[in-house]
């Protein structure tokens, strides 16, 4: 398996379907914003053959509206909605549920070496002598950041590669599970943030802050960056957290730990891509509690607002609901159309960096838009597709590739050559180091090939797009997914 491919299509089911289960197996339950809440199987040892009591029991396992799948937060066990009820039928017959058991090797090899990195890193405020410590928070743009907000989140400094180090405790014992580093590159006037994670970019699911959140916190401020979450809690003192991928997606495996806030604001970024994230992960979320900071010049990042002396509370305030009714007038609508007239520029969409001629075409990419490109056989549509999706995922954009056409080992072959821009076959010992860079791109493959029922490859779609926040889909090629039988016009 070339990439991590969205499992075949997963058995879907409903949330009425979940709720006649439960109330079947007469597990008590209660609803809550993107998860139904029970007593967990995982944390009563005793091989008691009768669902948990109600009563005094807390409520630490959730499932997820959605998809079904299940997170107990007390022991960490996960799994499939087949899994839950695999491990009450086992309940029923007496078995102890089965445990999730050791992590594999992979991921332990990724916490030992993050232990590692993380006794070599030393506190900020520890640097040998202040002017180390004020040119090292400078260059990070972080020079108003306290070292009391620093200590409290557990910022390290690793000197040898002149980066921040997040880290990532495991909410359940406070063991470390994982980092992320953050170092700057600059290019010419610009600088870029470059961030690496451990373990990789698919398994890193780290809520940065979250253990500092307490049982008794119903209002929290999700932000895409952890340098905005050490902003917004220094000024606020409002509950911070960073997503472990900024805008690009919010996993559902993170949910569960988001179901105790009542009111969520989200304030991911400064540009429009953070904009439509931000509605977009409000969704997921239940649109009645979050309420979103609309990006601008007065309402910068928060990290920005925080150095350019603004009041992060009274920008927080001002936050729109998430939820607004069917029927609107112009006022309300009145700041979204100006901002678009602002942000012509991002409006247009994400520019492709490999193709300046496509961007006078088509400006760039939006979402919700049907490009459809045409050409005889052979002509080259495949292959550039391949490029000009790939263009856009280096940029941040998860895209779902459904190739009907060729197989998946063969269009991972081609992407991977027009990733590197060389022949791969001939410097074979190079193929780790670019297959590695590869692996980290927001890129998911389904799994079909030949014609294919339409309903299934929808379906697959669908649960890509609410699992991974795929905001671009690829169809190669429309015959093929059609099928040649009775071309109706519906169709």
């Amino acid at each position: 398996d070339v990439l991590p491919s969205p499992e075949g299509p997963v058995p879907s089911v409903s949330i009425t379907e979940i709720r006649q289960y439960l109330r079947a197996q007469g597990i008590p339950f209660h609803d809550g914003y993107s998860c139904l809440h029970t007593p967990s199987l995982f944390t009563d040892s005793r091989e008691s053959q009768t669902p948990p009591p109600a009563t005094n029991v807390p409520y630490t396992l959730f499932i997820d509206k959605t998809t079904g799948s299940f997170l107990c937060t007390a022991t960490l066990a996960e799994g499939t909605w087949q899994d839950f009820q695999a491990n009450v039928e086992l309940r029923h017959r007496g078995v102890p549920p089965a445990s999730s058991g050791e992590p594999e090797e992979d991921t332990r090899r990724a916490r030992e070496d993050a232990r590692c990195i993380w006794e070599r890193a030393v506190p900020l405020w520890d640097l040998l002598d202040e002017d180390e410590t004020n040119k090292t928070k400078a260059m990070f743009g972080i020079s108003l950041v306290t070292d009391t907000t620093l200590k409290r989140f557990g910022v390290r400094y690793l000197r040898t590669a002149k980066s921040l180090v997040f880290p990532w405790f495991s909410p359940r014992d406070a063991t470390l599970k994982g980092l992320k580093l953050v170092r700057v590159e600059k290019k010419g006037d610009a600088i870029a943030y470059v961030e690496e994670t451990l373990p990789r970019f698919d398994s890193y699911r780290n809520l940065f802050g979250l253990p500092l959140v307490s049982r008794r916190d119903t209002e929290l401020v999700l932000t895409g960056w952890e340098l905005d979450a050490l902003a917004l809690h220094q000024a606020t003192g409002v509950a911070s957290l960073a997503l472990p991928r900024g805008a690009t997606c919010l996993p559902p495996a993170l949910l569960p730990y988001l179901e105790q806030f009542k009111r969520i604001t989200l304030w991911l970024g400064e540009d429009l891509r953070s904009w439509e994230a931000a509605k977009l992960f409000a969704r997921k979320l239940s649109l009645k509690r979050c309420s979103l900071v609309r990006p601008g010049d007065l309402q910068p990042r928060p990290l920005e607002a925080l150095n350019q002396g603004l009041n992060l509370t009274k920008i927080l305030r001002a936050a729109l609901p998430a939820s607004h009714k069917s029927i609107v007038s112009f006022r309300q609508l009145r700041e979204e159309v100006f901002g678009e007239l602002v942000n012509t520029e991002q409006v247009a969409g994400i520019k492709w960096a490999r193709f300046p001629e496509l961007n006078k075409l088509l400006k760039g990419h939006r979402r919700g838009e049907l490009t459809i490109f045409t050409g005889p056989t052979g002509s080259g549509k495949t292959t550039f597709i391949s490029e000009y999706a790939l263009d856009l995922c280096m940029q941040g954009v998860c895209t779902l590739w459904g190739s009907f056409e060729i197989n998946n080992v063969r269009l991972a072959k081609i992407m991977l050559t027009q990733f590197a821009t060389q022949r791969l076959e001939d410097q074979l010992e190079l193929y780790d180091e670019w297959a590695d860079r590869f692996e980290d791109l927001p890129l998911y493959f389904m799994t079909f090939h030949g014609q294919q029922n339409i309903k299934t490859v929808i379906d697959t779609m669908q649960h890509a797009v609410y699992m991974y926040d795929i905001t671009h889909v690829v169809v190669d090629n429309l015959q093929f997914m059609m099928g040649h039988e009775h071309l109706s016009v519906d169709r």
